[in-house]
């Protein structure tokens, strides 16, 4: 198993959305594992004390507090109050986002605001807190995709759309704010095993009447063979935060098994 440094992100201080559970979670171990503290933050707080206190018993490297993507200020805030507990920001990965399974033909205008306002208005959210929080001092972003984005799945649409629209913003955000030296990468992780993997199999289920357990051991890339773990996603997206990772910039990084071969 290859790791980074337990050194790599050593007085970095990061930021996570969407880190209670999942490949947030994922995020904030392969952090902490390379050195890094790490403000963990969620919708549910209550959830994300429980992964800060497994994942650094001690609490002396993690912070956790509640905060809404789709609200800026609430993000304003959490950002204050990680800064203030673990010291400046350096790094912030918007990894929070939702799924539908809903097909197209059937989305309303209200669901599909929904994906948008929180999967893609929240990446910016982010992105906006962030820069306002490196102060001038440069930093790093990473913004979780996804390889919906580049293929495009059955009734998910609207989610397929706001991953694009995050590649593409991931690509805008890096040049316009090069010059600030702020680094801009996005990765698309695709057959994850997390708790929004099992939601969709549940759902097909629902509709299919197959069984949940057995579409959901099928969705594994095909040269893998198995699922991708949360913590496989968190080393790459660590080492994107590192400094040896300074000469990527604005890509979209498939972590798929290989499925998306663009």
């Amino acid at each position: 198993m290859t790791v980074l440094s337990d050194r790599a992100l050593a007085g970095h201080a990061i930021l996570v959305t969407g880190a209670a559970r999942g490949i947030g979670a994922g995020i904030v171990e392969a952090a902490l594992a390379a050195g890094g503290t790490v403000a963990l933050i969620d919708l549910d707080s209550e959830a994300a004390k429980e992964t800060a206190q497994r994942l650094d018993p001690t609490g002396s490297r993690t912070f956790a507090t509640v905060a809404d993507v789709a609200d800026p200020a609430s993000l304003g805030r959490a950002a204050a109050a990680a800064a203030t507990r673990l010291g400046p920001l350096g790094g912030w990965v918007n990894n929070a986002g939702i799924v539908q399974m809903i097909p197209a033909k059937d989305i309303s205008p209200e669901a599909w605001g929904r994906e948008f306002q929180v999967n893609v208005a929240g990446v910016m959210n982010g992105a906006q807190a962030a820069f306002r929080a490196f102060a001038g001092n440069g930093g790093v972003i990473v913004n979780i995709a996804s390889n919906a984005g580049k293929v495009g799945f059955p009734n998910m649409a609207a989610y397929n759309a706001t991953k694009a629209a995050v590649i593409n913003l991931t690509r805008s955000l890096a040049r316009e704010w090069a010059a600030d030296r702020v680094n801009v990468n996005a990765v698309c992780p695709g057959s994850v095993a997390t708790p929004m993997l099992r939601g969709v199999a549940d759902r097909l289920s629902a509709e299919t009447g197959k069984s949940s357990d057995a579409l959901f051991a099928g969705m594994v890339p095909a040269q893998l063979g198995r699922h991708i773990q949360p913590i496989e996603i968190g080393r790459v997206v660590a080492f994107l935060l590192s400094e040896a990772a300074e000469v990527i910039r604005g890509q979209a990084i498939n972590l798929d098994g290989g499925d998306t071969p663009y």
